[in-house]
């Protein structure tokens, strides 16, 4: 049963994990389901990501090529500092480091308090607001070339965000992109790439953890009591197979369409995950 559920938040990582409506938040709340009330742990979640992070890679991989080239290059004189790529490889290290950061200093809180369904339900209704919002009045002008330092650190910053579950990793982050003005499809697509180094930094560390460090009864999102090694494994390819297919479908969906069906999905999930979790406390 348990590799069923598995497969199953596989499916559920792999169809969240770009839209704007939270893939931990969806995790969370589909393993509670099937779990009978069991969260499948931060732990789970992180090691899972890395098979939907690798979908962006290979879907982004002559991208990603150029950039690596191109920055290694200006670190040596042989392309110019001021090059597109070479920017943008600065603009992704930038960008990522307030997540790191967060999350080491904030590892144990994220791991356990905030993976509260109360706050993944308000976390989902408020910032689907702030997406609405943003995509309302964002001017959606400006292009990745003109992504500068500051709009680096301030994706970074909105996507350290996504540590709290109900935020989206890139709800955060194209949030903070339409606030610029930047398109939607270059606010996504900036996203994106800049969730990489968090996402296998995070889930390549857990996965450590879990290969080197067997955990303790009780631990707080200790895989062995949830999943096994095998099951995860599982989960991460069908989140690769299932992610690769949705970021297609979202790059061509944002060349005409808005973010409004995500906003409407966030606060409806939100306020019946409230519902759900008054009608507990007063059972």
């Amino acid at each position: 049963m348990s590799t069923l559920i598995a497969l199953v938040l596989g499916v559920v990582q792999g169809l969240t994990e770009f839209l704007p409506v939270s893939s931990s938040a969806h995790v969370r709340i589909v393993g509670a389901l099937l779990g009978s009330g069991d969260d499948p742990g931060a732990r789970f979640t992180a090691i899972i990501q890395l098979g939907t992070e690798a979908a962006v890679v290979l879907y982004f991989f002559k991208d990603i090529l150029r950039i690596i080239v191109s920055w290694w290059g200006s670190l040596f004189g042989r392309v110019p500092r001021n090059d597109p790529d070479a920017r943008m490889g600065w603009l992704i290290i930038i960008g990522s480091l307030p997540i790191v950061i967060l999350g080491v200093i904030f590892q144990s809180t994220i791991e356990t308090h905030l993976r509260s369904m109360w706050i993944v339900a308000g976390s989902l209704i408020f910032f689907g607001l702030i997406l609405g919002y943003a995509d309302m009045i964002g001017s959606r002008t400006k292009k990745l070339s003109d992504l500068t330092f500051t709009h680096g650190v301030l994706y970074g910053l909105a996507q350290a965000l996504a540590l709290i579950p109900g935020v989206s990793r890139s709800g955060g982050t194209i949030s903070m992109g339409l606030f610029l003005g930047y398109r939607r499809s270059a606010a996504t697509r900036y996203a994106f790439l800049l969730a990489i180094p968090a996402v296998v930094g995070s889930g390549g560390y857990e996965l450590y953890k879990v290969l080197q460090h067997p955990c303790a009864p009780g631990d707080a999102g200790c895989l062995p009591e949830v999943f096994s090694l095998g099951e995860t494994a599982l989960a991460a390819v069908v989140a690769f197979g299932v992610g690769l297919f949705v970021i297609r479908w979202l790059m061509n969906y944002l060349n005409r369409g808005s973010f409004a069906p995500f906003v409407i999905y966030r606060i409806a999930l939100g306020c019946v995950l409230l519902i759900w979790q008054i009608a507990v406390a007063v059972a």
